[in-house]
């Protein structure tokens, strides 16, 4: 596992990491402590830990285990995109760039991990049926890919990108003590991010009215989605009740969906799985 190489990789997944990431000297230092010799030899050890603290929970056991459910999560995105690329009359061809730049950036994340992972990387032939996924999620949902339905398409994607979010979300608290990798996984984040924004402004241009964030526990208003955004509903942060605090610009109280819509929950390994199951996920 050549340390350089890995980091090179993790700059190319976010295409603007470059711009914020610190410079690669910097990030070995930080990675390590000290410039000498005893911790480079170390380097991969060490990072296999914060790739083990980054990407798992204790249900998953080891390294590989751990970036391989993340590559399999990344199989299914990039997957999806890919796959409605592909279908010509299902997405607009003014639209077509974005989801075009969306699936590259997907496409970069499975790249990065199998660098990580070489041989150990799971194959994409073992999800779904020989690496043929299940788009309606075992009939929970339309087959929008058939019918060629894009308001429908919109709103899975959506819901992808808003798992993505919290997804990541929830791995920060992990990775929190490392600058390196926190920075990185927050890039991440925010690439997801700007993607699910950017299908809530697709959405609203055709026609629906999402704000460019969540707000509430599934403002898609489609049931077959709604369990990716259980707890979105929440209003109490760091143990206190925020509907119960005043607004000192108005001095009303805070409304309920001000307040979800400021928060986006996390999610845990536990919390995601049954999500991406039924789609092929293995």
């Amino acid at each position: 596992m050549n340390i350089f190489s890995i980091i090179e990789e993790l700059e190319k997944v976010d295409p603007e990491l470059n711009e914020r990431f610190s410079p690669r000297r910097e990030a070995i230092k930080n990675l390590t402590g000290y410039g000498s010799k005893i911790a480079m030899a170390a380097l991969p050890f060490a990072l296999g830990s914060l790739f083990n603290k980054a990407y798992g929970q204790t249900t998953v056991g080891d390294v590989n285990g751990t970036l391989n459910f993340a590559l399999k999560l990344e199989y299914l995105e990039a997957a999806f995109y890919n796959t409605a690329i592909a279908t010509t009359g299902l997405i607009p061809a003014a639209d077509l760039p974005a989801f075009q730049l969306i699936a590259s950036h997907e496409n970069a994340h499975v790249s990065f991990l199998k660098s990580v992972l070489g041989s150990a990387a799971v194959v994409q032939t073992t999800q779904g049926t020989n690496g043929t996924y299940d788009w309606t999620a075992g009939g929970t949902l339309p087959n929008y890919f058939a019918t060629k339905d894009y308001a429908t398409f919109l709103i899975v994607a959506n819901a992808f990108e808003d798992t993505g979010v919290r997804a990541y979300k929830g791995q920060a608290p992990n990775i929190i003590g490392n600058q390196v990798v926190l920075t990185a996984a927050l890039n991440i984040h925010s690439v997801e991010a700007r993607h699910a924004a950017h299908i809530r402004g697709i959405r609203r241009a055709s026609g629906t009215s999402p704000k460019a964030w969540i707000t509430g526990a599934n403002d898609t208003g489609f049931a077959g989605i709604a369990a990716n955004y259980a707890g979105e509903d929440n209003t109490n942060q760091g143990g206190v009740d925020l509907t119960t605090l005043i607004n000192p610009v108005t001095g009303a109280k805070f409304t309920t969906n001000a307040i979800t819509e400021a928060f986006d929950e996390p999610l845990t390994y536990a919390q995601v799985l049954p999500l991406v199951t039924p789609f092929g996920v293995k």
